[in-house]
């Protein structure tokens, strides 16, 4: 596993979650954000669904904070949740002293936009009586008129912007004296993502949390990520990882757990390999990955699963697995290193005893 390179520490906690390190000797960590408002009627499935994101692999979670009403509803989800909340503001600078005496890890802020330099420093001076790390976010929409006019005039480019705006703002907390930072500079452009956060890397020993903004879509989203993350993960960059997708945060947490396995910063846990189908279709590979992927990856389990279309080929280049499964027609096999195990009939499409089965094969490894 590739040694990151060395930067300070910073740790998130909150009422009853487990601590999380970030920079340092710590692990990578993966984050996700919540795609919805905040509502009150809403807490108990949003905690709900947190536990999951944390079986999936998931360590810390941030929530967009607009209102008042909403950093209130975050401290109340903060006060029983498994995992660090970190609480996104802009502009109003009374959010973020709000949600740090409600138990909140992390403040994520831009300080070009939260206010005079006065509120800033009620923020940070806060942030450190409570012992809560601040996010400094900078993106290509928070670059300042001087510098992006040194853009445009051809002094700087786009990703050296990134890293003069994110210089300048970590500047006004050396200032003041705080040292608990992560940074982020992010870009909807890969290049532009691995350039300004290698430059970053180069010149501050700030923990750095990376992905690329905006990335889109599921596939183009995923593309995008791996090729910048991987870039910046096999040089030692980055402390903390978040996969940017117009889809769930669920994908988000497993594309990124995957790229942090395959890039050697992660423990495996379950291997889910899986055929793309064809003419030969025998399994419905794609619905039964659909319905067991999540429950797989929330396994503590460092197995093989492979899921293969092919009843003729599928034992056979799935023989390295630790269970798999595939069939033709109505009949279904599962088998372990390429051994059948059980061999089971589907009636009236019910893959019900399938699944059932299944799962004890599992439970036994």
């Amino acid at each position: 596993m590739d040694v990151l390179k060395k930067t300070r520490k910073v740790t998130l906690s909150g009422p009853s979650c487990k601590k999380v390190e970030i920079g340092g000797d710590a692990p990578v960590s993966i984050q996700t954000m919540w795609k919805e408002p905040l509502k009150e009627e809403n807490l108990s499935s949003i905690s709900s669904k947190i536990e999951g994101l944390q079986a999936l692999g998931c360590d810390i979670v941030r929530f967009a904070v607009p209102d008042m009403e909403s950093a209130d509803l975050l401290i109340k989800l903060a006060a029983d949740s498994p995992l660090p909340l970190v609480a996104d503001i802009h502009f109003d600078h009374k959010l973020a002293l709000r949600c740090l005496d409600g138990g909140i890890a992390k403040i994520r802020i831009n300080p070009g936009n939260i206010g005079s330099l006065d509120k800033v420093k009620a923020v940070v001076e806060k942030a450190s009586d409570k012992g809560v790390p601040i996010r400094i976010g900078v993106n290509s929409g928070s670059i300042p008129r001087d510098i992006l006019a040194s853009v445009e005039n051809g002094n700087l480019s786009r990703a050296q912007a990134l890293v003069e705006t994110a210089a300048r703002e970590v500047a006004v907390f050396d200032e003041i004296g705080f040292n608990d930072l992560v940074v982020s500079m992010k870009a909807s452009s890969v290049e532009e993502t691995v350039s300004c956060n290698r430059i970053f890397a180069s010149r501050f020993n700030i923990p750095l949390h990376i992905g690329v903004t905006e990335a889109g879509p599921l596939i183009g989203g995923i593309v995008k990520s791996t090729i910048a993350l991987n870039a910046l993960l096999s040089e030692g960059i980055g402390s903390t990882v978040r996969v940017s997708l117009s889809d769930s945060p669920e994908n988000e947490v497993v594309t990124a757990r995957e790229i942090l396995t395959e890039s050697g910063k992660r423990r495996s846990g379950v291997r889910i390999v899986s055929c793309p189908r064809c003419g030969r279709l025998g399994f419905d590979v794609h619905g039964f990955v659909r319905r067991w992927q999540n429950r797989l990856y929330s396994m503590d389990k460092d197995i093989t699963v492979a899921v293969m279309g092919c009843v003729v080929n599928g034992p056979g280049e799935g023989k390295h697995a630790d269970i798999g499964i595939t069939g033709a027609g109505n009949s279904v096999i599962i088998f372990r290193q390429g051994e059948t195990v059980r061999k089971l009939e589907i009636e009236n499409g019910d893959f019900t005893a399938v699944d059932k089965a299944f799962g004890e094969e599992l439970e036994l490894l």
